[in-house]
């Protein structure tokens, strides 16, 4: 995998869209393993930028250029000479785009269509779009603007022309450890002495470790030919089977009996689901999988495509009707403390 990582980006331009955030600071971090001639790093976040621009200092092929994917004359500067694009600059945070929906509108929406424009310009060669379970059957706001975006990137496969830039998505799920995650949000209640606070006991949600995330887009930028959604198969688990976990684990360091700690149902909040989604019924109709992956082929026609067919090693049409939490197996405690200790999430 290595080695076909080292093909993929070695001395190539490479732009990353929220790249001070979790997941886009990782995606850097995980290229400079392949010698790329140049990493930029775009962000609204300037203390972000300034933090990973401290840790990174010994780098000297990383740009950090701080700007906002709603400026399209700023990506368009960002995007100069660039071979391949990883856009994860988004409001990704449920309640927050519930309540200011103008604004994930134009972050999620209209800045992933500026980033679009901007590649489709420059001719990059690749552009991965960085996407989540919440646009599969979306209910939320932010769940509908990433649909959207995702619409975007395919749609853009279809009128770019006979500009050579190949777009696609990755859908993730909960992507555990990441910046204000779950994860997080527990351990800092169970260090005040709780209550920690969970929506619904009987939530059920996709989980990944940022690695396992890094990697799929990594793999997804090998194989993507134009218009795909991939999503990584991954494991299922129960909030609160989450949170007994991190309170028998933590409670001790932090000296407070984990008897103590309360648990507080505080009911869903707006936007949010019990059981969520990565790929609905009508996307499986077009969807192959392998051992580790779905690919959601594109509804539109591409025409490009016609003397090139989505084939890709060990794929099969898929048997899997509806991609849910609800129809998959939970992990028990036992797993998802093994899970966290060897991602070091419980160090």
């Amino acid at each position: 995998m290595t080695d076909s990582f080292e093909k993929q980006f070695a001395g190539k331009n490479i732009l990353v869209t929220g790249g001070a955030g979790s997941i886009g600071s990782e995606i850097v971090r995980q290229l400079l393993k392949y010698n790329p001639k140049t990493v930029r790093v775009f962000d609204s976040d300037e203390n972000g930028l300034f933090n990973l621009q401290q840790e990174l200092c010994k780098h000297q092929n990383v740009r950090f250029l701080l700007g906002d994917v709603r400026e399209k004359e700023r990506v368009k500067k960002a995007m100069e000479n660039i071979d391949i694009v990883f856009h994860a600059a988004a409001l990704k945070h449920v309640p927050s785009c519930e309540y200011n929906p103008f604004e994930a509108i134009k972050t999620n929406i209209n800045g992933t269509q500026n980033v679009v424009e901007a590649a489709l310009e420059e001719e990059v060669e690749k552009f991965i779009n960085i996407s989540t379970d919440k646009a599969a059957n979306p209910i939320s706001t932010m769940g509908a603007t990433k649909l959207l975006a995702e619409k975007l990137v395919v749609s853009a496969n279809y009128y770019k022309g006979n500009r050579r830039t190949i777009l696609s998505s990755v859908r993730f799920g909960n992507v555990i450890g990441s910046r204000g995650s779950v994860l997080q949000v527990f351990k800092q209640q169970i260090r005040n002495g709780g209550p920690v606070t969970i929506t619904n006991s009987d939530m059920t949600r996709f989980i990944m470790s940022i690695n396992q995330a890094v990697n799929l887009i990594f793999k997804a930028t090998e194989m993507a030919i134009g218009g795909e959604v991939f999503i990584l198969k991954m494991p299922v688990l129960r909030l609160k089977d989450l949170y007994e976990v991190v309170v028998e684990e933590y409670a001790p360091r932090y000296n407070i009996d984990k008897n103590k700690i309360k648990i507080e149902n505080v009911g869903l909040r707006a936007g949010e689901r019990v059981h969520e989604h990565l790929m609905r019924e009508e996307e499986a109709l077009s969807a192959l999988e392998t051992e580790n992956m779905f690919i959601i082929l594109p509804q539109v026609q591409i025409p490009d495509l016609d003397d090139k067919p989505y084939i890709y090693p060990n794929a099969r049409k898929t048997a899997v009707k509806n991609y849910s939490t609800k129809n998959e197996r939970v992990l028990n405690k036992e797993e998802i403390k093994k899970m966290l200790s060897e991602e070091k999430l419980l160090d």
